[in-house]
């Protein structure tokens, strides 16, 4: 589109979406004029489609900025919660100097293919904490793998980054079943987790997983918090691997 095309849609737009407010009903478009200033619009639409895919970028970065926006004002009211919530666990350097907060589903077949990047940091940075946040979204077979993941958890704290690799690694769908199957593989009684499982602390985990996520306009998983940002989808161990070291260097994840 040249500029005095750009302009003159733009400021034709402009005259229509003041119309009600600022223009007297006198200056209005009448009927003609819209007819032919549509029928101008969609001419030049059709010949320069691309225009819309310029339209559709635009609106994508607008929505993902305002995400973003509501993001971080939700990690700078919710820190606490966030990062230090006496329900989850961390995997790393419990004392690292950058910590990586990820929600996940253990159904999740995203999240699933992100734990090599987990992994891949871990191994990498030796100086990184990631805490595992579980928010069981998929439904009630992930709400009944969620409460043995839980009970595990509180019974053989020092064993769960083992479960966590296995269940979420694994081919199966995680249920209540498949979940215990791979707690009993690491040692502990079947008996101890079913008796575990009904501690009602399991749902209060659950509510404070999805009330953060509403706050933080997280809609699925996997999506990660580090330091100011809200990272959403699996974006892969690169990108943040970049934004660890940004947070290094400049206290954001953004220099």
């Amino acid at each position: 589109m040249t500029f005095p095309v750009r302009r003159l849609i733009a400021a034709s737009l402009l005259l229509v979406s003041t119309t009600c407010t600022f223009i007297t009903p006198a200056l209005a478009l009448d009927d003609k004029q819209k007819a032919e200033f549509g029928a101008f619009i969609r001419e030049y639409l059709i010949a320069n489609p691309e225009v819309m895919l310029e339209v559709q970028e635009a609106l994508k970065a607008k929505q993902a900025l305002a995400q973003q926006q509501v993001a971080e004002s939700a990690i700078s009211a919710n820190k606490d919660t966030i990062f230090n919530s006496k329900y989850d666990v961390s995997l790393g350097n419990p004392k690292g100097d950058v910590t990586v907060v990820e929600f996940y589903d253990y159904n999740c077949g995203y999240c699933k293919r992100a734990l090599p990047d987990m992994e891949a940091i871990l191994e990498a940075d030796k100086n990184v904490r990631f805490v595992l946040k579980e928010l069981p979204i998929l439904g009630q077979e992930s709400l009944d793998a969620h409460r043995v993941s839980s009970a595990f958890r509180k019974l053989a704290p020092e064993k769960y980054g083992d479960f966590h690799r296995a269940l979420l690694g694994g081919e199966d769908r995680a249920t209540e079943e498949t979940a215990i199957a791979v707690a009993t593989r690491l040692g502990v009684k079947e008996a101890d987790i079913r008796a575990k499982m009904v501690d009602p602390s399991h749902d209060d985990e659950v509510r404070e997983s999805y009330t953060l996520a509403n706050a933080l306009g997280v809609t699925g998983t996997p999506s990660y918090i580090i330091g100011n940002e809200a990272v959403f989808g699996a974006v892969g161990a690169d990108d943040l691997a970049a934004k660890i070291a940004n947070m290094r260097t400049c206290g954001k994840t953004a220099c």
